[in-house]
């Protein structure tokens, strides 16, 4: 039955990237959002298959676009967290905690909450910066943004761009790694693990 799921799941993603079936509509369709950032390309312009921002609701696509962005950050960690326990790193008191999905069942509720309450005290701590684009929480007191790497207009964009991006493919990339250690225990298809990056040494 999990198998059978997980064959469903990734046949509804693979979907979510197939060619449309009809050439490019005319700008009325999506033109509102063309020139944001994350753009499919130049000839697709704002992608909306489903039709959810089509009236060209700004309010709308500036929510859509805040909660893609908050999903995109939290798969990054969840990428990185995946690996990195799975190469065997824990904090400690949690050396005998297993290693990707199996953790989730065998975590403990003095383990989760923790976890639960971490998550909700940086839901009400960042808040988004009133008129600025979405996921900008630069207001709050704890230091989030780009900092000094943001030198101007340009680079805010580009830095903003990466991010998008970057979360797609995270959102992409822990899925993919679940499904596949669901599938035959292997989550990164074609090694084991990932060998811990440690730039100062360990």
């Amino acid at each position: 039955m999990m198998k059978s799921t997980i064959v469903a799941a990734l046949i509804g993603s693979a979907a979510a990237f197939a060619p449309a079936p009809v050439a490019k509509t005319s700008t009325a369709l999506n033109g509102a959002f063309d020139n944001e950032i994350g753009a499919a390309s130049a000839e697709l312009g704002c992608w909306d298959p489903l039709g959810y921002v089509t009236d060209g609701d700004q309010k709308r696509f500036d929510h859509l676009r805040g909660v893609e962005l908050k999903h995109g950050r939290i798969a990054m960690l969840a990428t990185w967290g995946y690996a990195t326990t799975w190469s065997g790193a824990r904090f400690p008191g949690c050396e005998d905690f297993p290693a990707g999905h199996e953790t989730v069942l065998k975590i403990g509720t003095e383990n989760l909450i923790p976890v639960l309450l971490t998550a909700g005290l940086l839901e009400i701590t960042w808040k988004q910066k009133e008129g600025s684009f979405p996921g900008d929480f630069s207001a709050t007191a704890f230091p989030v943004g780009f900092g000094p790497f943001a030198r101007n207009e340009e680079d805010m964009i580009d830095l903003r761009t990466r991010e998008l991006n970057n979360g797609r493919a995270a959102q992409m990339g822990i899925l993919g790694m679940m499904v596949h250690e669901q599938l035959d225990g292997k989550p990164f298809i074609f090694f084991d693990k990932f060998d811990i990056y440690t730039p100062f040494g360990n």
